[in-house]
């Protein structure tokens, strides 16, 4: 596990967007794993600006996002579906047929989340899965639980994730439940990249490097077992690393 520790977001937030282009330059027709959330989206903006500068070309390339919530339009300003292409794919010359997000909506979710995972399979897998972190230690919308978990699932979520999500949805309800790509799903790509930042995600940061490799501790904990992964962290983050 490669730690890189950066003194300003916009640092880390570049750092992201150099691995992501020295990918895709290297192989064009890269798949990506992404996330949503505070998380990546200044990796996203410097995307959009490489991209609109004629740097970068997503022309060939696929995603696969980690997550959305269940029940949720794809219209609702809090999807998923809407944050993406708000914030990167309605910027850059990516297929839409390529941008891949789970369908929440689905009429039959237990077969959405099988074809989500075949899809994945057929495109050869995920080269590079970005991911963010929650509090406790979730990584998709993967919570605490008794085992890790395989596949793309429905899951329901815990308090302490809705607390933490439910100011960007106002008076309507948050959603209690998510399709998410499981841990195995996650641990198939050949590399991840997390991102955390502040001391809210200290904890958690420090658990996914330095604690018990546990689904019910810290989920994230399992990265300690994959070959190639790097955390970018910010100071705050950082914070309690021995």
């Amino acid at each position: 596990m490669k730690i890189c520790v950066f003194s300003d977001y916009t640092s880390l937030s570049a750092a992201c967007a150099d691995g992501i282009e020295t990918l895709i330059k290297e192989k064009p027709d890269a798949v990506l794993g992404l996330a949503t959330g505070a998380s990546p989206e200044g990796a996203y903006e410097e995307l959009i600006r490489r991209s609109r500068a004629g740097e970068l070309s997503f022309r060939a390339v696929k995603t696969f996002n980690l997550d959305e919530y269940c029940g949720l339009p794809r219209a609702d300003r809090n999807s998923y579906y809407s944050f993406m292409w708000e914030h990167l794919f309605g910027h850059i010359d990516i297929a839409p047929e390529n941008a891949r997000i789970p369908d929440g909506n689905a009429p039959d979710l237990a077969a959405e989340c099988l074809a989500y995972d075949e899809a994945i399979k057929e495109a050869g897998g995920i080269d590079l899965q970005v991911l963010g972190i929650g509090r406790n230690g979730h990584i998709g919308f993967n919570e605490p639980a008794d085992a890790f978990t395989k596949g793309t699932h429905v899951t329901r979520l815990t308090k302490s994730t809705i607390d933490a999500n439910k100011r960007y949805f106002d008076d309507n309800p948050m959603p209690e439940a998510a399709i998410t790509m499981g841990i195995g799903t996650i641990f198939s790509a050949k590399r991840i990249v997390l991102l955390a930042t502040g001391k809210k995600k200290a904890e958690a940061i420090k658990n996914t490097v330095q604690g018990d490799i546990s689904p019910r501790q810290c989920p994230a904990s399992i990265l300690q077992l994959h070959p190639d992964v790097t955390l970018l962290l910010d100071e705050e983050a950082a914070s309690l690393l021995g």
